[in-house]
């Protein structure tokens, strides 16, 4: 990406500059993977994982310097998040409003509008030669939102936050962090 960073304009520049110094969760393993392209004329993307959790996601960042009007800017982050949630999770009803609060909880110090997205919960139960398989639950959150600042820095590490809440991961307060390895 350093090759086509260099000829991106100074805004998408800026932002994906922003992302190297930021505070995200320290159990979301982050790696740059390819972006789409048709999107927009310029892209990056973002692969998380959870080794000891059954969660990962991808971050990307698009850019259009004409902007785009469904996005309400130039800019647009999306945002996926997949887990395998706990049985408990396959009952509620109201999981995905939860899940769609942790979203809007997590971007609450990323400036941003226009944000959007759906919850998806999948459950999996088992019948005849394999009942003794217990019942499965995967849930999916895609999101979509419009930055209103280069700094993209607080989004990511808001994704990595909702990745380790969907994950099952309870949150630290304010000024801690979790180590590595080890759940609170």
């Amino acid at each position: 990406m350093a090759n086509d960073l260099d000829a991106a304009p100074a805004d998408f520049r800026a932002a994906i500059t922003s992302l190297r110094d930021a505070a995200t969760h320290p159990l979301v393993l982050l790696t740059e993977v390819p972006a789409p392209h048709r999107i927009a004329p310029y892209a990056a993307a973002i692969s998380g994982e959870m080794a000891d959790y059954e969660a990962s996601g991808r971050f990307v960042i698009l850019h259009d310097p004409a902007g785009q009007p469904a996005w309400d800017g130039t800019m647009r982050i999306v945002a996926l998040v997949k887990a395998v949630a706990d049985a408990e999770v396959g009952r509620d009803e109201l999981w995905g409003e939860v899940a769609w609060s942790w979203l809007t909880d997590s971007l609450a110090g990323a400036p941003h509008r226009a944000r959007g997205g759906t919850v998806t919960k999948v459950t999996s139960e088992s019948f005849g030669e394999l009942s003794d398989r217990p019942g499965e639950v995967s849930i999916e959150l895609r999101a979509s939102w419009t930055p209103t600042t280069t700094d993209l820095a607080p989004h990511i590490a808001a994704w990595t936050d909702l990745m380790a809440a969907c994950a099952g991961i309870p949150p630290t307060p304010d000024g801690v962090r979790a180590l590595p390895g080890r759940t609170l």
